[in-house]
């Protein structure tokens, strides 16, 4: 009886860190934090990390809807103004352009490179980002000769149609992308720029689309070995174009690049370039005043009278000044000194100041 019953009593409770539930609980919390941390990304980064590099790779421009139009200080020409060297096809205008590595992003910086965003570099009191919606969009409603309200994007990029509306919340659904992007051609050549043409490479229509936000934060500042837009049918009209801007402006492709451009261009061998149409203004020459007209030369003082004849000498008579210095000079020597002393001798003693014949 005493070992059955000392057998039913129950054992007393074990402390709360020896129980195996508790351990269990403990071991399946750990391998869900462990595996949360590990879906965040195979390349061990976290969502707000990947966030953050994305945000400082793109190659946005901003701001996305300028609410003053700011005229550019700076006069802008084109690089390269011999428009034969987009004429012609894609292909061998891509033949032509040079073909080398990357140089280095260092001290890259989109508003001290190439101007702020955006600028009105045409001279018509609109920025560029607006006259590229006017260009862009379909049934475009403008407000006060520049700003764009609202239109339809057909997006070549994604091959849909995008309503557009201005707001602070929707202007950002619709960006305008450099079809060679900055970043890209500081490393392709533009650095050789100066700093006019780099602003008038990023204002260029040329080199400038509406496309839609996400075609254009996807591509950042890849080339054509990085990225193409989804809708194939733009593909060809794309390359050609970034060729072109390339030609234009003087700069190269990398052999990669090179390499995925003849591969889109294969099917479309006919695809032309297209030469840049934009004329900045030139600069208004600072008005030159003319000088004054000279003064006119002063007459010529008159003529002297002519000298009145010498009369014939007579007694007594008045003689010209003229005609007795013209007498004196005529005389020899010797006897012009005498007759010096004859004539003033005379001359002090007569009260008519007359000169005696000699």
């Amino acid at each position: 009886m005493t070992d059955v019953a000392e057998t039913a009593r129950p054992s007393p409770k074990k402390p709360w860190f020896k129980r195996w539930w508790v351990w269990a609980i403990a071991v399946f919390l750990v391998i869900g934090v462990i595996g949360s941390v590990a879906s965040g990304g195979s390349d061990g980064k976290s969502p707000a990390a990947s966030k953050t590099a994305w945000a400082q790779s793109t190659d946005l421009d901003e701001p996305l809807d300028p609410s003053a139009v700011v005229i550019s200080s700076s006069r802008p020409t084109v690089a390269i103004s011999n428009k034969s060297l987009t004429t012609g096809t894609a292909v061998d205008v891509l033949a032509g352009l040079p073909v080398k590595r990357e140089a280095s992003a260092t001290g890259y910086s989109r508003t001290a490179d190439f101007g702020a965003a955006w600028l009105d570099v045409d001279g018509n009191n609109c920025d560029t980002r607006n006259d590229i919606l006017h260009r862009d969009l379909t049934d475009a409603v403008q407000r006060g000769g520049c700003k764009i309200l609202s239109g339809t994007l057909n997006d070549k990029y994604s091959g849909e149609s995008i309503h557009f509306v201005r707001g602070a919340k929707t202007s950002a659904l619709v960006q305008v992308d450099h079809i060679v992007a900055l970043k890209n051609a500081w490393v392709t050549g533009a650095q050789q720029l100066t700093q006019a043409q780099r602003v008038s490479f990023a204002n260029d229509p040329l080199n400038l689309i509406a496309v839609d936000a996400h075609s254009n934060e996807q591509k950042s500042s890849g080339d054509a070995a990085t990225w193409l837009p989804a809708n194939k049918s733009s593909r060809c009209e794309y390359v050609a174009r970034q060729i072109s801007v390339k030609a234009t402006y003087g700069l190269w492709v990398t052999p990669a690049e090179k390499s995925a451009m003849m591969d889109i261009l294969a099917d479309c061998s006919g695809q032309m370039a297209e030469s840049s149409t934009f004329t900045p203004p030139a600069p208004t020459p600072t008005p030159i005043e003319a000088p004054p007209a000279p003064a006119p030369p002063a007459p010529a003082p008159p003529a002297p009278l002519p000298a009145a004849p010498c009369p014939s000498r007579s007694p007594r008579e008045m003689v010209p000044p003229h005609c007795a210095t013209m007498a004196r000079t005529l005389m020899p020597p010797t006897i012009r000194g005498r007759a010096h002393t004859m004539v003033a001798s005379r001359i002090s003693t007569s009260n008519e100041g007359s000169l005696e014949s000699w």
